[in-house]
């Protein structure tokens, strides 16, 4: 077991117990497959978890997510990616070369600020994912573009 399943262990464990549920491996795999993968769909976790099939990576994905455990956000119009709840961060997704880049989530208090003071409301900055183009696609245009 590497040390990052032991340090997991004790918080998975506690939290299952709380709730009167048992320690299994497939639910400690999978919270160690989303702590090493970052951002993951529940098919690239089934990928990196031996032996655990991706209907059962789904019900450990939901109830890690239940236990506070892990989040998820959409970075498209694929699955959901989770990453480790305490990962907290804003997403820029590229349109055009789909690469994730994480944000500090600061980047957006301004936005947070106005919206509370506005309106009221309250952003959820665990799904917050902003699309663009990343600085390299960028510079990729306006090279092409140059020579023309």
């Amino acid at each position: 077991m590497s040390g990052m399943a032991d340090h997991s262990a004790p918080d998975l464990a506690t939290a299952l117990r709380t709730r009167g549920l048992r320690m299994t491996a497939q639910r400690e795999q999978v919270l160690d497959a989303v702590r090493r993968l970052g951002h993951a769909t529940p098919e690239q976790i089934s990928d990196a978890v031996t032996g655990v099939d991706v209907t059962t990576v789904y019900r450990n994905l939901e109830l890690l997510e239940e236990l506070g455990l892990v989040r998820h956000t959409h970075l498209g119009h694929g699955a959901p990616a989770y990453r480790p709840a305490d990962d907290d961060h804003v997403h820029l997704v590229c349109h055009a070369c789909g690469n994730v880049i994480d944000a500090p989530p600061d980047l957006v208090d301004a936005l947070a600020g106005r919206l509370a003071d506005d309106r009221g409301f309250v952003l959820d900055r665990s799904h917050f994912t902003v699309f663009g183009r990343c600085r390299d696609c960028v510079a990729a245009e306006q090279t092409a573009d140059s020579g023309r």
